[in-house]
């Protein structure tokens, strides 16, 4: 029997964000904007939903006088896009 595939992650943009961080460790908002195209409240959104889930650490500062966000992953984070990524190559094998 499939597993189901977790409901957070499968939506396109929040896979994105989680890709990116993956390999990034951390990256700030503007990254992810420009690398996903996403608008800036769609994107804020997204990320707020992967904060809440504890797959994301969200940083709030300041560069100088320019407001700074920047976004991490999170153990879990790490864990649940793990399993993702093995769940989907179960459903190839098929």
């Amino acid at each position: 029997m499939l597993k189901k595939l977790d409901p957070l992650l499968h939506s396109e943009l929040r896979l994105a964000i989680m890709s990116l961080l993956v390999s990034l460790e951390k990256t700030e908002f503007t990254y992810l904007k420009e690398q996903t195209e996403a608008t800036a409240g769609n994107l804020s959104v997204q990320i707020t939903k992967l904060e809440n889930a504890g797959y994301i650490m969200v940083e709030k500062g300041f560069k100088g006088k320019i407001p700074q966000t920047s976004c991490s992953i999170t153990k879990k984070g790490r864990q649940a896009f793990e399993q993702y990524v093995n769940d989907l190559k179960e459903y190839l094998k098929l």
